[in-house]
């Protein structure tokens, strides 16, 4: 984008900041005014997963549930969707023993 940008004001891509003159730097400011940047663009995409939550599509419900939307596994991977692993069901007796024993320890301080 910042060729385009540059290609069509016609100012040479290899120039320093500190090399371009006043006038060169309000053109740059006048053609970004033309896209949409930062904020704008968060907001949009805020907006599009708004719309697909609110009209019950798909990939809205996997974007609420905050589970992979493009059609990934879930049995095995997708970790940084679904979080850090919690553990459900059966613990081996040393391990149970030693939560226990850490729990036990806490009230006493």
């Amino acid at each position: 984008m910042s060729r385009r940008v540059l290609g069509s004001l016609k100012i040479e891509s290899s120039k320093k900041v500190s090399e371009l003159s006043a006038e060169d730097v309000s053109k740059i400011a006048a053609k970004l005014d033309e896209y949409q940047l930062e904020g704008e663009l968060m907001r949009q995409v805020r907006g599009n997963i708004a719309r697909l939550a609110a009209i019950g599509s798909y990939r809205g419900l996997r974007h609420t549930k905050n589970l992979p939307v493009r059609g990934q596994r879930t049995k095995t991977n997708a970790r940084t969707k679904r979080g850090k692993r919690k553990t459900i069901g059966a613990f081996k007796k040393e391990i149970l023993s030693k939560m226990d024993r850490g729990k036990v320890a806490e009230p006493k301080a």
